[in-house]
């Protein structure tokens, strides 16, 4: 119930933000603009998310980047899915953990791997690679495989790591806490003062979260906000307008070949 009345809440934002007509941002901030296309660009109709061809859309549009999901299997393979079972996409409610690669590729074929990922979209596109909250059996193992499968790529330039939880940014010390990012659903302050105080590269949540006020206070902290979910163009001039540069969005085709047009304009 909670959720449905969260969501709820954030779609009549939506309507309300989208309505509102906003100024053209300028050349600057459409160049400095990068679209992050949420579970890449799916309907969970005919292209389902966080899955290769959903990714695929999304880069082949020239969208910058890619918000995915990091889960583990059984044998401790990483694979890239939001929830911890198929139910809701693939109708089918093993939890992935339970199951060994082999038998998730035979079940439910469509979810990639973190290495098949890595191998087509690392360093074309840019990767936020989201830390879920599940069981970790073998921690070092599980961060030594993430280390060696993302060994090619180099942080910052080419991912980044989120969580709701920022405990769980502990899995992947292998890189710089500079290079990870909170994402904010509730307690913005104390997760924006956390940020601060630890390193983190900044802070990720809804726009309507993340003030101007918040974002003022972490750049100069030498920190950046992104915000999501920016999904119209009237959304995004307003996030544009007011500096931020990365936008989360389940609409980033559409919103790419908004900033493209105005480019060329």
């Amino acid at each position: 119930m909670q959720d449905l009345v969260q969501n709820t809440a954030m779609a009549l934002a939506d309507l309300v933000i989208a309505a509102i007509p906003r100024q053209a941002p300028g050349e600057d901030s459409l160049r400095k603009c990068k679209v992050i296309s949420h579970r890449g660009e799916h309907d969970n109709r005919s292209v389902i998310e966080n899955t290769l061809p959903a990714f695929a859309r999304a880069r082949d549009a020239g969208v910058w980047g890619i918000e995915c999901d990091i889960r583990w299997t059984a044998d401790l393979v990483p694979v890239i899915c939001h929830d911890p079972d198929g139910t809701r996409l693939f109708g089918c409610g093993d939890s992935l953990s339970r199951l060994s690669f082999a038998q998730v590729r035979e079940s439910m074929p469509m979810i990639p791997t973190l290495a098949e990922l890595v191998a087509d979209y690392g360093g074309n596109t840019h990767l936020m690679l989201e830390i879920k909250e599940e069981a970790y059996p073998q921690p070092e193992r599980q961060k030594e495989i993430l280390q060696e499968q993302l060994s090619g790529l180099t942080p910052g330039r080419d991912y980044h790591f989120l969580a709701l939880d920022p405990a769980l940014f502990g899995k992947v010390d292998f890189v710089g806490r500079e290079y990870c990012f909170p994402v904010a659903q509730a307690s913005v302050k104390l997760l924006s003062q956390a940020c601060i105080d630890h390193g983190y590269g900044g802070l990720t949540g809804h726009y309507l979260l993340l003030s101007d006020a918040l974002k003022q206070r972490h750049a100069l902290a030498g920190q950046r906000i992104g915000t999501g979910f920016v999904n119209s163009t009237n959304c995004l001039f307003r996030e544009l307008n007011r500096g931020v540069e990365w936008i989360f969005s389940n609409e980033a085709v559409a919103l790419q070949a908004t900033v493209d047009r105005e480019l060329l304009d």
